[in-house]
């Protein structure tokens, strides 16, 4: 990085050198590809800043009486803000495709939120209704009972898979009570079916939208799944508050730690990696930054920062 910032400072000064001798407009149009020079090199407005200021002393050091010092400042301002408006340019993309993945989160949960009704509401009577088929069936034919016992198992199967399947889409927990209940009733689903003791620690001063707070159900929900699949943990904490205007969810855990994303065999662990892309994506949606590194337990830390709408 260092290197980078070295060459786009020398390359700067020349070029401010050169603004400064004719101030046309040639000069703004390379201050604006240094610009998007930077941007593609992966620097920020920091180096930015510092690529500038490292060109003001050679560019600046001619002594000049006040009249032509104002001129000469008035340039350099033009010049680095030419050369800062693809920062701005990038900026304002992001925002507005950060307000898009809003919205469009905000139609798939509208639209997961119909197909669990649609799950738990009307397949839930149709299989009512294949329930009292079967039953008038056994009253007319009694030689089928057995068959007819064999079929209601596969029903009441699929009614449980159909339950589980709209409390993952919209779990109504979360609607009727909230996140800290939704989170510590998933607590104790992980622990009581898996074996993983998990601990819910909640610092939550004042409303959360309804948007992030799903998400961060979701997210935590595919974590411990993860942790219960490929961390070999006996334990995991869910660190849940609200900071200022963002939430902050770490989930810790005691398992062998970053190494899980590889198998005894060496081979990477797909469905491992699939789980973080989704996390992944579930956090950038809504302009959020996801951690993941190891604690000093040889277990991992994955932390989300969400951003709050102000």
């Amino acid at each position: 990085m260092s290197e980078r910032v070295d060459a786009l400072a020398r390359d700067y000064t020349v070029a401010l050198q050169a603004y400064l001798a004719d101030p046309e407009e040639p000069g703004l149009e390379r201050a604006y590809e240094l610009g998007r020079r930077a941007l593609a090199d992966g620097l920020g407005v920091l180096e930015m800043a510092t690529v500038h200021s490292r060109a003001l002393p050679p560019t600046l050091a001619p002594p000049v009486d006040e009249t032509e010092r104002v001129k000469r400042l008035e340039a350099v301002e033009r010049f680095f803000v030419e050369a800062s408006s693809p920062f701005e340019m990038a900026f304002l993309s992001f925002r507005d495709a950060n307000v898009v993945l809003h919205r469009l989160n905000d139609v798939l949960e509208g639209q997961a939120r119909r197909i669990a009704h649609a799950l738990h509401d009307e397949a839930a009577q149709l299989l009512a209704s294949v329930h009292l088929a079967l039953a008038d069936i056994g009253v007319h034919f009694p030689d089928t009972t057995k068959a007819i016992n064999d079929t209601r198992g596969l029903l009441e199967q699929i009614e449980e898979r159909l339950r589980n399947l709209s409390h993952e889409l919209r779990p109504p927990i979360l609607e009727d009570l909230g996140l800290v209940p939704a989170l510590e009733f998933l607590a104790d689903s992980v622990s009581k079916r898996w074996g993983l003791a998990v601990a819910v620690h909640a610092e939550i001063d004042g409303p959360v939208p309804a948007t992030v707070e799903t998400t961060l159900y979701r997210i935590i929900h595919e974590a411990l799944i993860n942790v219960v699949k490929h961390a070999r943990a006996t334990h995991a904490d869910v660190a849940l508050k609200k900071e200022g205007h963002r939430m902050v969810c770490s989930i810790r855990d005691d398992g062998i730690g970053l190494d899980a994303t590889v198998t005894e065999k060496g081979k990477s662990s797909r469905s491992r990696g699939l789980g973080l892309v989704e996390i992944q994506e579930r956090t950038a949606a809504l302009g959020g930054v996801l951690r993941l590194v190891p604690n000093a337990d040889r277990g991992t830390d994955l932390t989300v920062e969400i951003p709050l709408e102000r």
